[in-house]
């Protein structure tokens, strides 16, 4: 009898020290599942960090990056930095610019400060060229004399204030001018001339264009992924091929063959007008019109293929379940269906808005001189003017447009449960 329960009394406490240790065991084999999944991602991660997010980085870092000028011109912004700006220019700033200029490292340094500088006001270019070609010698006040003398712009304040204003290693005027807004010759901040005032109406052309490619294809791609979630999925795979059928081509060759569709003897026009639907050709080309038909028609499978990834994973018994109890279809749409489907609306919606904000190719070959986005002037200040700095800052720009609309459309399409809804 002793020793049954001495026996009985081992084999509890056995069992009762096994929990700890399997659980010990299982929480280490966690921990090291969780270590090889690191190790796994690591590779992925770095590359991202490398081709990806270093180069972003860098690209928006020009938004503010002037080390070139204070680099290149150190002892003039040393003598301007002392300088009150509104008084005479004294002659030490005229010796020290031709100084640095003397000692510039190549000719191609002095053209880098002549193009920062004549972003800031035209014609710095050839102030600065005409000047390194031949650098004055001598006293400050000789040195001044001879500047003045070859071209009496150097007389005026505005091209010393200009120099000392963008003497830091920082500078603002790339993403003022993002917003057409420029300093004077105070400091102050103020409105472009209406002549050079492009952006802010570029950029609002930008996201109404994006806002509502975004809501034609909402409108559209919604009936259709309800549709195809109601086919056996044998028919779904012969419609999902002409969905993504656009895919298959380039987007050049997409917007090319929209071009003779929508010509005023295209296709299109010739069929309205044979239906008797217009009696002249509509113009269709070259306006907002078109962009938003050929940016629709390259952007809506995106929609289409977001929400119906959502619809399928919606339970059929939730819609039935409201049937049985005397719903009717309308009030079962907006009440069980159009909430469930929400996540993928919002994540259509956030990827067709943000794919139309980089949009450049299409309104350039198919919209009006009116309808150009903002990225084509990315495109334009990196590729041809070699503007960086106005092309990173404009960057900048679409990145927190990006940011913000993805906060709005998270916040407008989150799901509720039905304790929040009560």
């Amino acid at each position: 009898m002793t020793t049954a329960s001495t026996t009985t009394a081992e084999g509890a406490s056995g069992a009762l020290g096994a929990g700890p240790r399997k659980a010990g065991l299982d929480a280490a084999s966690a921990q090291r599942a969780t270590y090889i999944g690191y190790a796994l991602l690591a590779p992925y991660a770095l590359l991202l960090l490398v081709v990806f997010f270093f180069p972003i980085a860098k690209f928006l870092l020009g938004a503010v990056d002037n080390r070139d000028l204070p680099r290149l011109l150190p002892t003039t912004t040393a003598v301007l930095a002392g300088w009150d700006g509104a008084s005479d220019v004294p002659a030490a700033a005229f010796a020290a610019l031709a100084r640095d200029l003397a000692e510039a490292p190549s000719p191609a340094a002095i053209a880098v400060v002549a193009r920062r500088l004549n972003y800031e006001k035209s014609g710095f270019r050839a102030l600065l060229v005409n000047l390194g070609s031949a650098v004055p010698t001598g006293t400050a006040e000789q040195i001044k004399s001879e500047m003045i003398a070859r071209n009496p712009q150097w007389a005026e304040p505005v091209w010393w204030q200009i120099i000392k204003r963008e003497s830091g290693a920082l500078t603002k005027s790339f993403l003022l001018s993002s917003f057409d807004l420029q300093q004077d010759e105070a400091g102050r901040i103020v409105a472009k001339p209406t002549d050079q005032s492009i952006f802010r109406y570029s950029l609002y052309t930008t996201i109404s264009i994006s806002v509502a490619v975004t809501l034609i294809c909402l409108l559209l791609a919604f009936p259709v992924a309800h549709f195809l979630t109601t086919l056996p999925p044998r028919r779904v795979g012969v419609y999902m091929l002409f969905i993504l059928l656009p895919f298959w081509t380039s987007l050049l060759v997409r917007t090319s063959a929209w071009i003779v569709m929508l010509q005023r003897e295209g296709p299109l026009n010739q069929f309205l007008q044979w239906t008797g639907l217009t009696s002249t050709p509509l113009e269709l080309l070259y306006n907002r019109t078109s962009v938003l038909i050929v940016m629709t028609h390259v952007l809506l499978p995106f929609m289409i293929l977001s929400i119906y990834a959502n619809m399928l994973a919606i339970p059929r018994d939730y819609v039935r379940a409201a049937r049985s109890l005397g719903g009717g279809p309308i009030s079962i749409f907006f009440r069980i269906y159009l909430p469930q489907t929400m996540p993928g609306i919002g994540a259509g919606c956030l990827l067709v808005f943000i794919l139309a904000l980089g949009y450049y190719v299409t309104p350039a070959l198919v919209g009006g001189p009116r309808d150009q986005m903002l990225s084509s002037y990315i495109a334009f200040y990196t590729n041809q003017t070699i503007n960086w700095g106005l092309a990173s800052a404009l960057g900048l720009v679409l990145l927190v447009v990006s940011g913000l609309s993805y906060l709005v459309i998270t916040g407008l399409t989150r799901t509720r449960g039905p304790l929040e809804r009560m």
